[in-house]
């Protein structure tokens, strides 16, 4: 399996992770509401009431976040190889490695580090266009790009 291919399938497992999380807090709360409902009435019933259902809005954007986040992943085709940065790229460089897809965090493919990265991060922005053999600082630190994949 290929570096590349390697590190989309753990932003996917990434992503299945959060899922099966979220989904699970929002049935919790799901059932606390529920349970709230039978029990007595008043402020604190009121006040119990009010809490869950911001914390079910809150699960709520985050499950939108995720789909987002996989509808990114699934514009990505683990196959092809980049000359220029672009979504999907792997970028190594002098100081770190990126894959630049979602914020999945550091990620680690046969002992060596991938910073698993959104489009949108100031060192993406930074690296999309740039190409091997092309300089880069990044607050004040300089680096090149060894190789994008």
């Amino acid at each position: 399996m290929t570096t590349k291919k390697a590190l989309y399938e753990a932003c996917l497992r990434y992503i299945d992770e959060r899922l099966k999380t979220v989904q699970k807090t929002i049935l919790d709360i799901q059932q606390s509401l529920e349970s709230e409902t039978k029990s007595s009435a008043g402020d604190k019933h009121e006040t119990g009431r009010a809490m869950l259902q911001l914390e079910r809005e809150k699960a709520g954007q985050q499950l939108l976040e995720i789909e987002n986040q996989k509808a990114i992943l699934q514009k990505i085709n683990p196959e092809v190889k980049h000359e220029n940065v672009t979504l999907g790229s792997v970028v190594k460089t002098t100081n770190a490695n990126y894959f630049i897809a979602i914020s999945a965090g550091e990620l680690r493919i046969d002992n060596t580090a991938y910073y698993a990265i959104s489009v949108a991060t100031p060192i993406a922005k930074l690296l999309v266009s740039k190409a091997k053999g092309d300089p880069i600082v990044f607050r004040a630190q300089p680096f090149t790009i060894t190789d994008v994949l």
